[in-house]
This record gives structure tokens, C-alpha cells and sequence, in this order.
């Protein structure tokens, strides 16, 4: 394994991080457990969740993934082996089941924060992202923003005054974003640097071969600020998997489980996971190989998060950190990303 540190701390962690979202859905608490137990005997220390997995969000399994995760921590211990993540949902008007109000309010933190390390049976989060902005803006599947009616007031002095209350408290150390923009980016950067609150250290957006829209501005802020980017979907819900290339049937694939992820189902999709793989089979590599090799190499990204529903996809993903992309391999990757950019934002 690799490792790095989140910036602006000393926290070492590995270069993949293990995502749970499938935990409690696609995956029982059995398998969840030995997704974790083998994780960490590769060498990934890092976890991320989120209060509203599994994925897709429902009521009935709401919470699902943290308790799983919870039951792991208690029976094994390792608590202090692992650098755990989790998240606080935004407003979408589908999710009253989780809490009276989806903001990022003083009561909705407090509440959202204290359920979730109830959850996963701990005292503390050594990051905690705000899941998607409060405002309406592009995020989720919209390339481009777009002008909307929106009674949002900039409150994020206040929210960053409420997440150092419990920094203070010790119940979080380090606060992150997540499918954020450079504007929100910067607008919170500026906060903590002018009045003394916490620092965002990490923005988790999602990035793949087939979602290169982070690099259009967020990237050259996240490289300049030191803030790092935690890579989610880098494999597309599976598409960079190559699987679905074959005309075989894949039933319980998530992109055919979740059809309302359509973007990766995309023909433009398609012909560029072709492409990729042919770059794949001509430097005798696996297109997983070639796809989370990719994410991995890029300088603005601290850790690559990674997602499985059985053991063997899980030390494929892993394994791939010892894959080293070439220019000529780069060069080429980026020549499909000229003729077919970003089909799958």
C-alpha cells in the first residue's frame, strides 16, 4: 500500500480508501465485515460512509451502513488502526425521514453528527464532510450551473463556527466537503483563513476516466490551497470494469439495480470504456487496472475511494496500487479524453 497524509495534518492514510455504501443494501453485515477485516490487513486505514447510506438512499435501511460499521469497531477494537470518514446530508426534499430539518443549522449538525456516532459505536470522526451544498448548484450528474431560484443566504461562517464547536469538543478533527465547487471551495477556505475556524482538508467529488469535470477548475484550487480530493466513482458504478462491454448479463450490477444513475449508461459511455480498454489490452493491463491506476497517480488526489460487493472486486481495486501509468499510456488516455470529454459527469 501508499500512503499520504491529509493535508494541513499529520494523519498518515492510505492512498485507497474502502467505501461502504453498498453496506446494508447490495452487502449483508457479514460481508461488510470482511470487506473491512481484509481492507485492513492490505493496508488501507481509511474508511468513508455517510449517514444516509446505503445506497440508494431509503428509510428502511437508513443509517445501515454506519451500524455495520459500528458492529465491526466493537468487535474487533481497532478503532485507532483506522482514519474514519462520514457525512452530513443536504437538503433534498426525498430525505424528511432523517431528520426534522436537512440543513446544516446548528440543531441538524448536532443531531445528524451525535446519531451517526451512535451509529458506528465511537467518540469521535477523524473527518466530516458536509455531503452536498445547501445552495442550488451543480452537482450530481448537471455539467454546468445553471441560474435558479434559490432562497439561500450565505451561512457558511456560521456552519463553520458550528463544526469548530465540536472540533472543541473532540467529537470531530478534521471537516471536509463534498460534490462542492470552486466557488464553495473558496468561499469556505476564505472563512477559516480570516477568522480563525476549522479548515477544509479534503473535498470528495466524484472523478474517473469517464468524470474528468474536477479538473476544469477545482483541481488547480484543491492543488494551490492544499486541499485533497477523495476520488468516489472512479470506476463509474462498474462501467470502467469493462463488463458491460461483453453483452453478457450483469442482473445485480449497481448501474442495473440503480437505473436512475443513468449517465454511465450513456453511448458516449460506452464508446469511451471501448477506448480505454483497447489502451488497457495494448500495455497489458485490465481496464480496472488502467482506470483507478489513473485516479491514483493524479497530483490533487490524497486517497481513491473504492467500492465492492465481493472479496475478489475488492483486492482487484486494491492490487491496482501497484500499477504505474506511463506518459505514453497518459498520452494516450487523454487523446479519448479530447475526442469524447467527460461523458459521464
Amino acid at each position: 500500500m501508499k500512503y499520504t497524509t491529509l493535508p494541513n495534518t499529520d494523519i498518515k492514510v492510505s492512498k485507497i480508501c474502502l467505501g461502504t455504501m453498498t453496506f446494508g443494501q447490495q452487502n449483508t453485515e457479514a460481508d461488510g465485515h470482511a470487506q473491512m477485516d481484509y481492507a485492513l490487513e492490505n493496508g488501507v486505514n481509511f474508511f468513508d460512509t455517510a449517514e444516509m447510506y446505503s445506497v440508494p438512499a431509503r428509510q428502511e435501511t437508513y443509517g445501515s451502513t454506519e451500524k455495520i460499521i459500528g458492529t465491526w469497531l466493537k468487535k474487533t477494537g481497532k478503532r485507532e488502526q483506522i482514519v474514519l470518514a462520514s457525512k452530513i446530508a443536504g437538503p433534498n426534499p426525498n430525505f424528511g425521514y432523517m431528520r426534522e430539518q436537512l440543513d446544516f443549522s446548528p440543531a441538524s449538525i448536532k443531531f445528524a453528527l451525535d446519531k451517526s456516532l451512535q451509529r458506528l459505536q465511537t467518540d469521535y470522526l477523524d473527518v466530516y464532510q458536509l455531503h452536498w451544498p445547501e445552495r442550488k448548484t451543480n452537482y450530481f450528474g448537471q455539467r454546468g450551473f445553471k441560474v435558479q431560484d434559490d432562497a439561500w443566504k450565505d451561512n457558511i461562517h456560521d456552519v463553520l463556527e458550528t463544526l469548530d464547536s465540536f472540533v472543541k469538543e473532540g467529537k470531530i478533527k478534521n471537516i471536509g466537503l463534498s460534490n462542492e465547487n470552486p466557488w464553495g471551495i473558496m468561499r469556505f477556505l476564505e472563512e477559516s483563513k480570516y477568522n480563525d475556524l476549522p479548515r477544509v482538508k479534503t473535498i470528495q467529488n466524484p472523478y474517473s476516466l469517464l468524470n474528468r469535470l474536477f479538473e476544469n477548475g477545482s483541481a488547480e484550487v484543491c492543488l494551490r490551497e492544499n486541499v485533497g480530493l477523495l476520488a468516489y466513482s472512479p470506476m463509474a458504478f462498474g462501467v470502467l470494469s469493462g463488463k458491460f462491454l461483453t453483452g453478457e448479463v450483469h442482473p445485480n450490477a449497481r448501474i442495473k439495480l440503480f437505473p436512475q444513475y443513468s449517465r454511465y449508461n450513456s453511448a458516449q459511455s460506452t464508446e469511451a470504456t471501448r477506448l480505454y480498454q483497447e489502451i488497457a489490452k495494448k500495455n497489458g493491463l485490465t481496464l480496472t487496472e488502467l482506470s483507478l491506476a489513473f485516479i491514483e497517480q493524479q497530483p490533487f488526489v490524497t486517497s481513491t475511494i473504492i467500492g465492492a460487493t465481493t472479496l475478489e472486486q475488492l483486492k482487484e481495486n486494491i492490487d491496482t496500487i501497484k500499477v504505474s501509468l506511463s506518459e505514453d499510456i497518459l498520452k494516450a488516455i487523454d487523446e479519448v479524453q479530447t475526442v469524447i470529454p467527460d461523458p459521464a459527469p
